[in-house]
């Protein structure tokens, strides 16, 4: 007999019945079914927010902040696969922005990355801020060039510029 569509079912024990609720005490989901006592939670509708502990300070609050987050800083690469670089003509040089154009990426974000995955089967030049060591290896393998792009924006604030320390006034 082949699989079908119409002749699927379910594991047995994969279906549960609903439970069902305010049936009399004795079924154990009576009277409150299952909400607690009164207030805001039994409502219908109602509900609190994630976190909240009823007005009390909440533990995220309570708790020390220390520590340094790297997640400001961070370079974030519009990827790029070495099989999709196939879209282009044999000898295409390609840069960022004609990825963009030929819809390979969305955005650029602070550079663009390709990763060796797939097979290249045309001679390009790529332009690009990373390469992956196996997609730098078959750009070259099949004729083309890797070259490497500058990062298009740096997050942090450069350094000021160093002071020179003046002479006193009676010297020079």
């Amino acid at each position: 007999m082949t699989m079908r569509l119409h002749n699927l079912k379910l594991r047995p024990g994969a279906k549960h019945r609903t439970k069902r609720l305010g049936i009399g005490e004795s079924s154990g989901h009576g009277k409150t079914s299952g909400r607690g006592g009164k207030g805001q939670t039994a409502r219908s509708g109602g509900s609190v927010r994630l976190g909240f502990e009823g007005g009390q300070m909440p533990l995220l609050r309570r708790i020390p902040k220390r520590g340094f987050n790297n997640a400001n800083f961070r370079t974030i690469y519009a990827i790029v696969n070495v099989e999709q670089l196939n879209e282009f003509d044999n000898g295409a040089t390609i840069t960022p922005e004609a990825l963009v154009e030929a819809g390979l990426t969305d955005r650029l974000f602070d550079g663009v990355k390709v990763l060796g995955n797939g097979a290249l089967k045309k001679k390009l030049t790529v332009k690009a801020q990373r390469f992956s060591a196996s997609a730098r290896e078959k750009i070259t393998q099949a004729g083309g060039q890797c070259e490497d792009l500058p990062l298009r924006s740096i997050h942090h604030k450069p350094a000021p510029p160093a002071t020179v320390p003046k002479a006193p006034a009676g010297e020079k």
